[in-house]
């Protein structure tokens, strides 16, 4: 059976920054060919993309997740090289450990014992999903993968992610949705003068901090039932202006918001609109939605996931829709999804890592579920 140790450090040991493989998805796919899974390699543009499952018949339980890492930053600040997959102090560290190569490993591995110890029948199919661009664009990678799963007659029935879903410890919390994600530039013009004579000109910065200030300040919305009040956060501010002696004509700033379900990208962007008007300057916004909010409201695979995590640790977690976007966002057009994996306190971080029992903890939480489900 699959070790998720080992088969971590295998991943981890190949450096596949997005969109790069680096051999990553052969290393999966030997793993899950052993086991009998029969593999589809599916590239799209740069991206390289892996479609597994065992067996045939409905329903199917699909594992989904990334294999693609962010840059690991100055090698030289990690205590242990980035892609070694190095064990020290009962942690394994490496780039991508936490988000979320120690999870992927934890699917073959749960995948691998299930197998292992059921019936040839029993009574479905378990496959992965797993891309390559998820930290990227996220547009050659699980939406290419979905729609050539429905051209070919490949369904879902639910589907669990396996992002880094607890903040501190195995078992916190399973994430039912997610926030939507809105960016923002917007550009606010005057009129270009020289600073000893500001009453010939018209200088576009104060308008633009009033404008920001408000935005960073003022309540959006309210929280609800599992979300968050939506949230903005300025990214930029920009003018461009070398000289000391010149008022600029134009000054631009960016912005994300992190918005909830009581908001979607267009009522939001409207409610941008009406709250920057009220500065009466002359400007401009440009917006891109990435991801609108949506929730997996709690039911049966939710409720699964809980009892799973519940009869490995004792916990029962939280219900969330914290954290960034995810591509459970684009899965959710297919069937049920929630996310649940490691803990995410380290991800993207210098020195990321994970414990090395939560990856045996993580494994047993996933076979759990299988055999639920499965009812084996």
């Amino acid at each position: 059976m699959t070790s998720p140790l080992e088969l971590a450090q295998a991943l981890i040991r190949c450096p596949s920054v997005t969109p790069e493989d680096a051999g990553v998805l052969d290393v999966l796919q030997e793993a899950l060919e052993g086991v009998g899974f029969a593999c589809r390699r599916l590239k799209f543009e740069d991206v390289d993309n892996l479609y597994a499952r065992f067996g045939s018949s409905a329903p199917n339980f699909c594992f989904a997740g990334h294999a693609d890492v962010v840059p690991a930053g100055g090698a030289a600040q990690w205590t242990h090289p980035p892609f070694a997959a190095e064990v020290s102090g009962g942690r394994l560290y490496g780039r991508g450990v936490a988000d979320m190569k120690g999870a992927v490993a934890c699917f073959a591995a749960a995948a691998s014992s299930f197998v292992a110890s059921s019936d040839a029948d029993f009574g479905g199919s378990i496959s992965l999903l797993i891309t390559g661009d998820e930290e990227g664009p996220a547009v050659n990678g699980t939406v290419k993968v979905l729609e050539w799963m429905k051209e070919n007659g490949e369904a879902m029935d639910v589907c669990l992610v396996g992002e880094p879903s607890n903040p501190k410890q195995l078992g916190d919390m399973i994430k039912i949705g997610r926030r939507g994600s809105l960016n923002g530039k917007i550009c606010v013009y005057g009129k270009q003068g020289h600073t000893a004579y500001p009453e010939l000109a018209d200088n576009p910065i104060p308008s633009l901090m009033r404008m920001m200030t408000v935005l960073n300040f003022a309540d959006l919305d309210k929280k609800t039932k599992y979300f968050e009040a939506s949230k903005v956060e300025i990214t930029s501010f920009d003018v461009g202006n070398r000289a000391t002696n010149v008022i600029p004509s134009k000054a631009c700033a960016a912005f994300n918001v992190r918005f909830n379900d009581r908001r979607t990208g267009e009522s939001l962007t409207e409610l941008l609109k009406k709250r920057f008007d009220k500065e009466g300057a002359v400007y401009d916004l440009e917006v891109d939605v990435t991801a609108e909010p949506f929730l997996t409201s709690p039911g049966p695979l939710s409720e699964l996931i809980s009892a799973a995590v519940e009869q490995v640790t004792g916990r029962r977690p939280d219900y969330g829709t914290t954290g960034g976007t995810s591509d459970a966002r684009f899965i959710k057009d297919h069937c049920p999804v929630v996310e649940f994996g490691l803990i995410s306190e380290t991800a993207h971080g210098t020195d990321e890592h994970v414990n090395v029992a939560d990856l045996e903890t993580l494994s047993e939480i996933y076979l759990a579920a299988l055999n639920g489900y499965f009812k084996v």
